[in-house]
């Protein structure tokens, strides 16, 4: 899809970010689209942290997706930082109409320019549809993850 851009969010994208992780199935449980303070706080950490990108996609003006990238320094890989993609979104009515594919693209190409050796990112296990669309762009279900909820 060549009329979608990527960009950097600004504060002013915050509430529509919100919507778009509130708007699944699994985010409607964790997630609400009102902006409070904790909502403030992390986006105000993620953007002045410079291994963090709260990126955006828009189309016609229009905010129609979101992602954040994490760059992750390690030793593993021979000292290979590595890319964690996490909270894709893409906006309901846009779904199968490559504005994912396109935001998939952009992050493997920010990774490769930045010296990245991998791009990682977890899905839910319900997510089936997710898992499809990650196999379709290459990525391998090649680890097993975890997570403890505090």
């Amino acid at each position: 899809m060549t009329d979608v851009i990527l960009r950097e969010a600004v504060r002013a994208d915050l509430p529509t970010i919100l919507a778009l992780l509130a708007d699944d199935v699994l985010g409607r449980t964790r997630e609400h689209p009102e902006v409070d303070e904790a909502y403030e706080r992390a986006f105000a950490d993620i953007t002045a942290d410079p291994r963090n990108q709260q990126v955006v996609a828009e189309r016609a003006g229009e905010v129609v997706g979101c992602l954040q990238v994490t760059y992750i320094p390690g030793l593993g890989r021979h000292g290979t930082e590595r890319a964690l993609v996490e909270a894709v979104r893409v906006r309901a009515d846009l779904r199968g109409q490559g504005v994912g594919e396109t935001m998939m693209s952009w992050v493997v190409d920010q990774a490769r320019r930045r010296g990245c050796g991998l791009v990682q990112l977890t899905t839910d296990k319900s997510r089936t549809g997710a898992h499809r669309f990650y196999q379709r762009l290459g990525f391998v279900a090649s680890h097993e993850g975890m997570k403890l909820t505090l």
